[in-house]
């Protein structure tokens, strides 16, 4: 494919995933597209230094935002593979500035995906009193032949938010392998949020910890699994109070509809300093039968009602 082809292959899934298309062209919105290894378009703004280099199977890229920039406009980031197969490795670097406002929105697109491979690892660094959303979107196709592998640490600054979500509802989710670890310093706020809809034989696994370092620190673990058919899901969410009056949470549930499903949940809390407040919550499940046989008694078949709640749920 040439790179135009390329980029209207991403696009085109860039947009069944939520996105639009134009905002990838505009000259007022920081934006990247990645196919495979090749960097097929990239737009810059004040107050965002970028440097990005192709790698043999993936990219560099170095994300700077200097000191109080506060953006007018999400920062678009569009990466994928658009063949069947292929491995795609993005080692990321963030460095948000103080009193920086920004958010993120990030469309993963592996619509043909039969035998690939997407690795992430990022790095990112908050300085004081800034936030940071980061929304990441998948779009896979049906055949479930890929291996997803997210892992970040993330730095959060005196008085600063990080706030992220990832969402895996569209297509087959193949295997997914999530890791990451947040430093949370005085004042700190976190809220990590993971969604996935688990179908075939689907293996989700996810490992998030959160160490509240600073006092009156404040953390979130919190995941929306649902596994039908074969598939599986592993959930570890582990924070860590280190200081005085910090507080955190694991909020983790769990579906599991059909007799080959399964789901396991494993919260960790830890309190290293007496005034620090850690609790949890884990519930593992099936689909509301009531609402079920409603949708159904509205011409709904089985299958149709329960997508509808799944999705309901993960919304």
């Amino acid at each position: 494919m040439s790179y135009a082809e390329e980029f209207e292959a991403i696009v085109d899934t860039f947009e069944k995933s939520g996105g639009k298309r134009d905002l990838l062209k505009s000259t007022q919105v920081a934006s990247m597209v990645v196919a495979g290894n090749k960097i097929i378009s990239k737009n810059v703004v004040e107050g965002i230094i970028v440097q990005a280099q192709e790698t043999k199977d993936g990219v560099k890229v170095h994300l700077k935002i200097e000191d109080n920039v506060k953006m007018a406009y999400p920062i678009h980031l569009c990466f994928g593979v658009v063949h069947k197969t292929g491995r795609q490795h993005i080692e990321s670097t963030y460095e948000i500035g103080n009193n920086v406002n920004v958010e993120f929105l990030a469309h993963c697109s592996f619509p043909k995906a039969q035998d690939v491979q997407h690795i992430m690892d990022a790095e990112i660094t908050i300085g004081e009193n800034s936030t940071m959303r980061y929304n990441e979107v998948h779009f896979h196709g049906p055949e479930g032949g890929i291996e997803v592998l997210p892992k970040a640490h993330i730095n959060v600054g005196k008085g600063s938010k990080y706030y992220s979500e990832f969402r895996l509802v569209d297509g087959r989710v193949g295997i997914f392998d999530m890791d990451y670890t947040v430093e949370v310093g005085q004042d700190g706020v976190t809220e990590l949020n993971a969604k996935l809809y688990g179908k075939g034989n689907d293996k989700i696994k996810i490992k998030e910890t959160i160490h509240l370092r600073g006092e009156n620190s404040k953390g979130i673990a919190k995941s929306r699994i649902v596994n039908t058919e074969e598939s599986s899901s592993e959930v570890l969410g582990e924070v860590i109070g280190h200081a005085a009056h910090a507080r955190g949470h694991i909020d983790c549930t769990e579906i599991v509809e059909g007799e080959h499903a399964a789901a396991s949940a494993v919260p960790l809390v830890k309190v290293v300093h007496p005034l620090a407040k850690i609790t949890h919550e884990a519930a593992i499940g099936s689909v509301d039968k009531l609402q079920m046989e409603t949708l159904m008694a509205r011409g709904l078949n089985e299958e149709e009602a329960i997508d509808i709640i799944v999705k309901g749920l993960l919304s």
